[in-house]
């Protein structure tokens, strides 16, 4: 009997779970098969470790466990990032896991054909918590794991941690990829320790009463004022303090030894009130065009009071488009000069700082080299702030997330970048056309928007249809994306009440666009309703304890055990017959009543492999003509099992009816 419900598992697992783990150690599986994610999650640190010791062996764990020591990808011998076009991969949100140890116990549920993990930001969060408001270059403390620590006594640090957690993902076959953000915290230490790699505005309540393009200087001086009067004694002088010292030194004698989470904190607010009190606040970022232009928004509901009876105010753009955003908990490098001295908030893209893109760059590379990354998600790829758009000559100085990749490859060349960019209409999220941005930038793969579209719809079909265009023809290839943390939200219900499996399926065997999906996908429920916050991803990206983004507790699992069970069925199939494929044959037929077919050659064979999937909502009759002949075709995968098992093949093959989200597999002789 096929276990329904989260106590049926953990029965299955007392009882019968050792012969599946059995199978994963004695190398018979890549992956614990049955083994539901929430499940793995309770696995004790010993069962871990045992279970990694019989798999890799005691040699190879044991070197992973040091954290001086590095487990060199599968990947280092590769000379650029185009693997990344054709490998599946997982968005892990460390947070919803708890600590960066977990993300092993969850790695045992992964098949060899789902080999990329990408944590979402590692680092301190700022204002809300966010995850993508970095506030220093410190990893995040929440996620250091307590029986690791009592366990190996070289694991007392976060950083230990995480490198030697990276190490056994390379040990596992896996590759691992981190989050370049070319955005901080407004207030993060960055910004403190920095204020020149940084724009700065002057407020007063309702009124932006200084934007001019050295403001920097008055944020210098303050900073140095503060910081001369909580160290009585001690007079520093602004030029020599931010332009002769190390940003190391600098940060030290800000806020304390790296160490000292609470006293950095501490000190961090005590400046930012300083600041406040004199009307001086870093710019906010922006999205989408005009990008530039900003005024308080004198919305009450835009003004936010805090503990300390501070008057925070948000911002908006003057002369907004469609998708113009500010988002106030986030400021951006100043990576260029400002024309007219920032009078018009005009950008000069012939002026870029390099002592600014140097920073911003060198500290990713350095991140990339201490844990060895395989690859980058450049989060807001989208952006291009140029109004006429992508420049014919592209230099050294058109992107931060592109110099960074590059600057990374110069010493790891199979270094890739997954591009964070929704492909929306030129001049929706970027000035121009984002494919051509992205050829600029010199992604590997990007996003895309399928995950935000209702499977089977004219919207979705038209999109999967124009994404395998894109691939062929362009050096950016799109992923098949079935779920973000970015989705997982209630808003975004409505994207994801049916059509689970043929996502998984198409992902799996499309071939031309890598699937992407994130954690959770496996056991999520369907929500007609939008559920209790706490059972949505999207919103442990934050830390908000009041409003409609704040949770209480932890992250809940799902209860979708037959979504899981379906998975595992196809996870079976694919670890038995990906081997046996060719590379995707021909083109891709997709109809706008939901249906889509492909081929793939038989690498051990004469015959092919025939997909046939039904987005649809509804039930659909399957018709394909063929134009190679083919006797028959046998029946190997279906999903649900509800058909026949061989169809006969000529000029036109006839499927019979395609329930809601059925998925099919036949091979052709």
């Amino acid at each position: 009997m096929t276990p329904t419900t989260y106590q049926d598992y953990q029965q299955w697992w007392q009882q019968d779970g050792h012969q599946a783990t059995a199978a994963y150690t004695e190398g018979l599986t890549s992956y614990i098969a049955d083994l539901p994610p929430q499940l793995a999650l309770t696995l004790s640190g010993i069962e871990l470790a045992e279970i990694l010791r019989d798999r890799l062996g005691k040699d190879v764990f044991d070197a992973a466990l040091d954290p001086t020591h590095t487990v060199a990808s599968h990947l280092a011998t590769r000379s650029d990032g185009s693997w990344l076009k054709y490998c599946n991969t997982v968005g892990i949100n460390v947070r919803t896991i708890g600590s960066f140890w977990n993300v092993l116990k969850y790695a045992l549920t992964l098949p060899d054909h789902i080999r990329g993990i990408h944590l979402l930001p590692i680092w301190e969060p700022g204002v809300v918590g966010s995850l993508y408001g970095m506030a220093s270059w410190n990893l995040n403390p929440e996620f250091l794991d307590l029986e690791a620590l009592r366990m190996y006594p070289q694991l007392r640090s976060i950083e230990a941690q995480l490198k030697v957690v990276v190490n056994l993902l390379h040990a596992m076959g896996k590759f691992v990829g981190m989050d370049v953000i070319p955005h901080t915290d407004r207030y993060s230490e960055m910004v403190l320790a920095n204020p020149s790699y940084f724009e700065w505005l002057r407020r007063d309540d309702l009124t932006i009463t200084d934007h001019h393009e050295n403001l920097h200087k008055d944020a210098e001086q303050a900073i140095v004022d503060w910081l001369t009067s909580v160290s009585p004694g001690v007079m520093h002088e602004a030029d020599r303090f931010f332009h002769q010292q190390s940003e190391a030194e600098r940060l030290v004698l800000l806020f304390g030894q790296p160490g000292d989470y609470t006293k950095r904190r501490e000190r961090r607010v005590d400046l930012v009130d300083y600041l406040y009190r004199l009307g001086l606040e870093p710019v906010p970022a922006t999205m989408a065009p005009p990008y530039r232009g900003l005024e308080v928004d004198p919305d009450p509901a835009a003004l936010t009071v805090d503990e300390a009876g501070r008057r925070w105010r948000d911002y908006r753009i003057t002369q907004p488009q469609k998708m113009s955003r500010v988002f106030g908990p986030l400021t951006r490098f100043k990576l260029y000069g400002r024309k007219d001295d920032n009078r018009d908030w005009a950008i000069d893209f012939d002026r870029p700082r390099s002592e600014v893109w140097d920073y911003f760059t060198r500290h990713y590379a350095r991140v990339q080299s201490t844990y060895h990354f395989d690859f980058m998600r450049g989060d807001m790829s989208h952006v291009q702030m140029r109004p006429q758009g992508v420049p014919d000559q592209i230099g050294d100085y058109y992107d931060p997330l592109c110099a960074a990749k590059r600057r990374i490859a110069d010493h790891t060349p199979h270094f890739a970048y997954f591009a964070e960019s929704f492909l929306a209409p030129s001049g929706v999220m970027a000035y121009g056309d984002e494919i051509q941005h992205l050829m600029a930038s010199e992604a590997d793969i990007t996003l895309g928007n399928l995950q935000s579209m209702v499977p089977g719809s004219t919207e979705f079909m038209d999109a999967l249809e124009s994404y395998l265009e894109i691939a062929e023809v362009t050096p950016v290839t799109p992923a098949f994306t079935a779920i973000t943390g970015d989705k997982d939200d209630p808003r975004f219900d409505h994207f994801h009440h049916h059509g689970e499996v043929a996502r998984l399926f198409t992902g799996l065997f499309l071939d031309r666009l890598p699937l992407y999906f994130s954690l959770g996908f496996e056991q999520r429920d369907r929500h007609p309703q939008p559920a209790p916050n706490e059972v949505y991803t999207k919103l442990y990206v934050f830390q908000e304890r009041g409003g409609r983004k704040s949770v209480s507790g932890p992250w809940q699992w799902g209860g979708n055990f037959e979504l899981f069970a379906a998975l595992q069925e196809l996870h079976r199939f694919a670890a038995g017959s990906l081997a046996h494929m060719g590379a995707a044959a021909g083109a891709v037929q997709v109809e706008a009543s939901g249906l889509v077919y492909w081929l793939r050659p038989d690498t051990y064979g004469d015959g092919s492999y025939l997909f046939v999937v039904n987005f649809a909502a509804e039930a659909r009759a399957g018709e394909l003509r063929m134009t190679t002949s083919y006797q028959q075709a046998d029946l190997l995968y279906a999903w649900p099992q509800t058909v026949q098992h061989t169809v006969p093949v000529g000029e036109v093959v006839r499927l019979g009816e395609l329930g809601k989200g059925a998925v099919r597999c036949y091979r052709l002789t």
